[in-house]
């Protein structure tokens, strides 16, 4: 089997900012490999809250080159690297590589019902209230909104783009920016500005408050839970889970971890890191399994590959072969 791998930098429409972070540009390994005329690719961002960089990818993936070459199977991937960026990209080559070798969709390799997508359109942090308002209202084909906060003004921030929007669906994303007697005092007025949900609202490794807490809004699991090895502890503080394929490091193990969640009872959404069509396309194969959809990335970068997913709002149309899978 041939492999190659390399980066890939796309602008952003405009800095995309979150708690302690802002991007300007998204950066992306791509990995391709090759059999019988065939090529399968697969793109990841990485983690960047785990301090995955494109050199550090870029090191892991040429670190199993070799076994690449070999003719490694999705199977003998998830022991040879951890979850996280590498293996996603890795791994989502070889979906695609094994659907255009054997000529089923991945759809059919997943046993998944491929369907219309809606996805979040995501309000990133600005200076003002009135200025995420301007944003929400300038989205006005979008009727689901996620929001990111911080600990600045979060309920005037919420109230301006509540008020800017009413008719809007809204989640929440904290990024781990509260504290538990912020997350206390904010839930309820949340509740009462039709909030559907709030993502993360405080650290990784210091949310074991939640365990007991009955928050007016559902919680959702982000940074908490990674990977099905942290399903059991989210499980007992969150009411639902964001699968994102470079945490779970691929669909392969990012299809497990929903199906194991739903066993569970929890409510699923599906994210992504950002990215283009490509590393939305296995994203959106999980997004059929899930309530909510987080695949916007295309959406917040000047260009997209082509030929790529489409979007009409927050309306995103099922893919074919040409795109991936």
């Amino acid at each position: 089997m041939k492999f190659s791998a390399h980066i890939e930098r796309w602008p952003a429409i405009r800095p995309f900012r979150i708690t302690g972070n802002v991007w300007e540009t998204f950066d992306s390994v791509v990995v391709e490999v090759s059999r019988d005329g065939k090529i399968g690719r697969g793109e990841a961002l990485g983690v960047y809250y785990l301090d995955e960089t494109m050199d550090l990818l870029m090191a892991q993936i040429e670190a199993i080159a070799g076994r690449i070459r070999a003719g490694i199977d999705r199977t003998e991937l998830q022991g040879l690297l951890p979850a996280g960026g590498a293996r996603n990209a890795i791994d989502c080559a070889l979906w695609d590589l094994d659907a255009k070798c054997s000529g089923r969709s991945v759809w059919d390799l997943a046993a998944v019902t491929a369907k219309p997508l809606e996805t979040v359109f995501t309000i990133g942090l600005e200076a003002t209230p009135s200025e995420m308002a301007e944003k929400a209202t300038a989205a006005t084909s979008h009727s689901l909104l996620k929001v990111k906060l911080d600990a600045d003004l979060p309920l005037e921030r919420l109230r301006a783009i509540r008020a800017a929007r009413p008719d809007a669906r809204i989640v929440v994303d904290a990024n781990q920016a509260w504290t538990f007697a912020e997350l206390q005092r904010l839930a309820p007025p949340f509740a009462e500005l039709r909030v559907q949900m709030i993502e993360q609202p405080l650290p990784r490794g210091g949310d074991a408050a939640l365990e007991g807490f009955r928050s007016p809004v559902p919680l959702c699991a982000d940074e908490s839970c990674l990977h099905l090895g942290e399903l059991e502890q989210a499980a007992a503080r969150y009411q639902m889970i964001n699968i994102k394929l470079d945490k779970t490091g691929g669909l392969t193990h990012a299809l497990e971890l929903a199906r194991a969640a739903r066993a569970r009872g929890l409510g699923l959404m599906v994210g992504c890191m950002a990215g283009g069509s490509l590393a939305m396309a296995p994203t959106f194969v999980v997004g059929c399994l899930c309530d909510l959809v987080d695949i916007d990335g295309p959406l917040l970068q000047k260009a997209d590959r082509l030929p790529g997913i489409d979007y009409a709002g927050g309306r995103v149309s099922v893919f074919g072969p040409e795109v991936w899978g």
